[in-house]
Order: C-alpha cells, then structure tokens, then sequence
C-alpha cells in the first residue's frame, strides 16, 4: 500500500465518520458505483456495466467492511484494493445478497446504518470535491480521451460509417484502461438526433462523435465535430454562436453557486445567441461532473453548490437552419476559481473564448 494511497484512504474515512456522527448513526453502507469507486480510490467494482456493483462497503468508526462474493473476492483483493490491510474482507456465496449485513458482519445486526438515498447531497458534495491526486488523475484521463478523439477522427472518412467509428473509439479508449461508458456517432444524415447511438449509415459531409469514458471510476465527457466539405456560412454562424452560449453558462459558475441558478442564464443565452427560446427544453444542459457523468445533473430547483476543485460538464446543444450543434468538454473550477479545460489535445483545432481554448470543428 503506497503512502499516497493510505492518505487518500484515510482522508474519506474521516470525511465519511464525521457525517455518519452529524446523523446520530454507526455506519455507512455504499453501495454506488461512484460512492464505491470513490471511497476505494478508483477500485472496480463491476463486472457487467448494465448490472448492480459486485461489492458492498460498510463503514464505520473502527474501519470498514467490504463484502463480496466467492467469485469476485480474489480479483478485488489482488488487483483492485490499494488499502487491503485497512479493509475487512467478507466473502459470501454468489447466490448470497450482499443487502443483507447482518449475514455477513453481525456485529452491525444492532447499528443504525445510514443508506446512501439518506444522505444523497451531502455524499454527493464530499466525493465532487476533488484532492489533488483525483484531479491528477481525471486531467489525464480526459487528455487521453480528447486524444483518442483526435487520433480516430483525423483518419476516417466520410465513406465510413457510424459503427465503424464509434468501434475505433471505443477501442481506443480500452487500450488506455478506460470503460465506455457512452460512444455516440451522428452522420449528417441523423444530425438531428441529440443522442444518436451509432448505425451503419455513413458519415456523409459532417459528423458528431460523443464519449464518456470512465478509469479510476471518473468519467470524462466530451464531443467533437468533424467536416468533409468546405463550412457554410450557416455552420460557421452557429459554431460560433453555441460557443456564446456555452459562454455565458461558464460565467455564472463560481464557487458557493447554486446548480439551478444557472438555469435563468442558460434560458436566456439560447435567444441571446441567435437560437429557439425552447432549445434549453430539448436535451439536457450538463452539470457537476467526476464518479457520475453528471452528479449532480442541472435541473430546475437543483440545489447542490459549485466548490473549489470541482469538476463539470456542460452540454449545451441547439438546432437551427436545420443544422444541429453542439459542444461539450470536461472542466474544472479550480482552488483559484479559473475554469481549467481537462479534455485537451493540444492537436485539435481551438479558439480561445473568454480565456479558454474551446474546439473548433476539424476540417478535413
């Protein structure tokens, strides 16, 4: 076990005891795969993406408990748990629930455990507020996934089709260790889509690629466009103009901010850029970002608050002219209250709005 990861550990140990303490209970219980991925410094604890974690964590004053079946057990040992020595290992039968801890640690038969739908908020603001080895850690993972993004879409063509490409993606973001979590892929035949799952149509003279990629159980999230054929006055227009938008988003956040206040910035922005009054009701605007792709989403009345070395994600998209346009990339409120970018390859093609390199579509 490495210092560094003892001191990770730690820390959310602590973190977590003092809340549990605020509500007058003994333990614990996390059973989500960002709460688990958090809590165990990134550990994986799925093996179907579609299913329920494979793990339970109970923890409480004295440590913390972690049960698992008979068939996981020794993976999660050996390759998953930098802090093993720190955590009480419970093996059941696969045919066993893991829901049930009096089964597998009964001397907790008689705690009050808090459920993590108990405190959802306040779990949510412990594990968005980021240390520095997590913020490392999530800056190269997005700067990873920008450049598969480039890697893949600076050889396809536009014969190639949806399918074809989101599997290059994809492909690329497994040789870095990541999980797809999200591929999308939209032709100019299907632009009108805003989550367009990949088909067999081809790409046609421009095209939208999406990707979610989680590794250390944080999610980069970013899209990018690229064209075939010389832009048009109506693209190039709205390029531009969904920057203005995503603009104004970024100005309102700071810290202490709370997510639905931006709601009334981005209603405005939409018509104040040149678009629909409605676009803001058409897809969903983005939110906090790390263990979950959005944790939380912005939603009317959302009340959890922007905090230093928090990251985020918005995605503000709009039609118009019959053209779709997008942009969407992962950042970070830093300690000094900038906004950095994370999901960065310097080879894409960028232009600085308000301080920050935002991607241009790629021209091919």
């Amino acid at each position: 076990m490495s210092s560094a990861a003892a001191i990770e550990h730690a820390t959310k140990h602590a973190q977590l005891i003092e809340l549990l303490q605020a509500h007058g209970a003994q333990a614990i219980m996390l059973s989500t795969p960002a709460s688990l991925a958090w809590f165990l410094g990134g550990a994986r604890t799925h093996v179907s993406l579609a299913a329920a974690p494979i793990a339970r964590v109970l923890v409480h004053a004295d440590g913390c408990e972690l049960a698992t079946s008979v068939s996981e057990a020794q993976r999660l040992q050996n390759e998953e748990l930098n802090v093993l020595d720190q955590i009480n290992i419970h093996v059941t039968g696969w045919y066993e629930s893991l829901d049930d801890v009096g089964s597998w640690f009964g001397q907790a038969a008689a705690w009050e455990i808090l459920d993590e739908s108990e405190i959802e908020s306040e779990l949510r603001a412990l594990r968005t507020a980021l240390s520095a080895v997590e913020i490392e850690r999530y800056r190269q993972l997005c700067q990873d996934t920008a450049a598969v993004m480039t890697d893949v879409l600076s050889v396809v063509s536009s014969e190639d089709s949806e399918f074809s490409v989101a599997a290059k993606l994809s492909a690329g973001a497994m040789e870095l260790g990541g999980e797809v979590l999200v591929a999308l892929v939209s032709s100019a035949a299907r632009a009108g889509y805003r989550h367009p799952l990949p088909t067999g149509v081809p790409l046609g003279r421009k095209a939208m690629a999406v990707l979610c990629v989680r590794r250390h159980g944080l999610i980069a999230n970013l899209t990018r466009w690229v064209r075939f054929e010389p832009a048009t006055e109506q693209e190039i227009s709205g390029e531009s103009d969904i920057l203005g938008v995503e603009a104004e988003i970024h100005s309102g956040i700071c810290a202490g901010t709370m997510l639905g206040d931006l709601l009334p910035r981005i209603q405005q922005a939409y018509p104040a850029h040149g678009f629909g009054e409605l676009e803001w009701t058409r897809h969903h605007q983005g939110g906090i970002a790390g263990y979950n792709g959005r944790d939380p989403r912005l939603a009317p009345g959302a009340t959890d608050r922007f905090q230093f070395n928090q990251a985020f994600t918005f995605n503000p998209s709009a039609q118009r002219d019959g053209l779709t346009f997008k942009v969407e990339d992962t950042m970070l409120l830093t300690e000094s209250g900038a906004i950095e970018v994370l999901s960065v390859d310097p080879r894409w093609p960028a232009i600085m709005v308000n301080g920050l390199p935002r991607p241009q579509v790629l021209q091919r």
